[in-house]
């Protein structure tokens, strides 16, 4: 009988961390989010390793998220839509580039706010957008230029 009651125990326990485990992880993720903000897009030649979820930041801060990535078949550029949080505010000329998080690290939308009066609303385009620059390219260029001497 007393082995069966210290095994009850032990599993409320267990149960009781998992459920605490999930609880925080629910919290600190964007699902908890209640999707407030507006959306602005951006036209890029490439977005090599820009995922769904991806942030956006401004100056390292994170302000929103990637919500859509689509083709635009006429211009076979990328599409892509940003959730911006509702109290952060951005000029029209505003540029848009895709950045890594380090070598080894996923890509994020950069924001760097420009001087305009005049702020981005709802649905508008942020005009001024940089493609990434992919390492493989990068390191294509380096051999190349090694070995051509």
């Amino acid at each position: 009988m007393q082995r069966s009651l210290i095994e009850t125990i032990m599993g409320a326990v267990v149960l009781i961390v998992a459920g605490l485990f999930l609880y925080l992880a629910y919290q600190t993720t964007d699902i908890a989010s209640d999707g407030d903000g507006y959306t602005l897009v951006g036209r890029f030649g490439a977005v090599d390793g820009l995922t769904l979820g991806s942030d956006v930041r401004i100056g390292g801060v994170k302000v929103g998220t990637v919500t859509k990535e689509e083709i635009d078949p006429e211009l076979y550029q990328a599409v892509v839509t940003l959730t911006i949080e509702k109290g952060i505010q951005i000029p029209k000329d505003t540029t848009a580039a895709i950045a890594s998080d380090g070598l080894l690290g996923g890509q994020f939308v950069k924001l760097t706010p420009g001087r305009d009066d005049t702020l981005l609303t709802d649905g508008e385009e942020i005009l001024d957008t940089k493609d990434v620059v992919a390492i493989e390219d990068l390191l294509g260029r380096a051999i190349f230029l090694i070995t051509d001497q």
